[in-house]
């Protein structure tokens, strides 16, 4: 009788075992072609997003090129030259603002343009990149007259900035300056508004290094943003009353 089981347990343990070969062979290319087909999904997602943020990016680029100057000397006038904003300390103008600023000033004393545009954030009360911006301007040009210089406090974004160049400062025609990674996307923004703009880039070699790589790698997704924004055109954050460019400024100065 003992024997008997030894022998009806063998046989189980060969069935079994004969079993899992069996399930294996029907089941393991079964999985290993689902994974195959997960990875290839994947890899399908990634090429495509890829290729279209890129061909984005290229279109953007092209749009804006040929309304993109950079020599000072070449830019025709207009009405207005708009500095778009950029990180601040207190009343310290980070280097990449300064560097915008003092192109702005400079193009207003070569009488590119008529009146200076200031345009940032100053949606916290302790952090203000506009009046930083204008006093910086205060101090180091005399010669451009106080009713000349505006400020839009309300400049949270690129498109905000250009949106409300239009609708609130009745803008028609204007002149941007900005550096390179950050102009293409700038002037089609405007453009795709209606605004005769031209952008002005602006030197960037002092920033060569991982900061500029880094900017540049985030402006690839902005553009992303402004290709919907161009699109869809969504209406800034705040609006207000308008207050036409061809009046005094300083009414902005607060």
């Amino acid at each position: 009788m003992g024997r008997a089981m030894e022998e009806l347990s063998c046989c189980k343990s060969r069935f079994y075992a004969i079993l899992s070969q069996n399930m294996w062979k029907r089941t393991g290319p079964a999985k290993f072609s689902l994974k195959r087909r997960i990875i290839a999904i994947c890899l399908t997602v990634f090429v495509s997003a890829f290729l279209v943020t890129l061909f984005i990016n290229i279109g953007i680029i092209l749009a804006a090129r040929k309304y993109v100057y950079t020599g000072a000397g070449d830019l025709p006038p207009r009405t207005a030259v708009m500095v778009l904003g950029s990180q601040t300390r207190g009343t310290k103008l980070s280097p990449v603002l300064q560097d915008r600023v003092e192109a702005g000033i400079s193009l207003m004393k070569d009488r590119k343009g008529k009146k200076l545009l200031l345009t940032g954030d100053h949606g916290e009360r302790y952090y203000d990149e506009v009046n930083a911006m204008r006093l910086y301007v205060l101090a180091n040009a005399p010669s451009i007259q106080e009713e000349d210089i505006f400020m839009d406090h309300a400049g949270f974004s690129t498109w905000d900035s250009m949106y409300r160049a239009r609708d609130v400062f009745e803008v028609r025609d204007l002149l941007i300056v900005t550096q390179k990674f950050h102009i293409s996307r700038a002037v089609a923004m405007a453009r795709s508004l209606g605004l005769d703009a031209v952008g002005y880039s602006i030197d960037q070699e002092r920033f060569s290094g991982g900061s500029l790589r880094y900017w540049q790698f985030r402006e690839y997704f902005a553009r992303v943003k402004a290709f919907f924004s161009i699109v869809f055109k969504p209406r800034p954050r705040y609006l207000g009353e308008k207050i036409p460019i061809t009046g005094d400024g300083r009414a902005t100065w607060i």
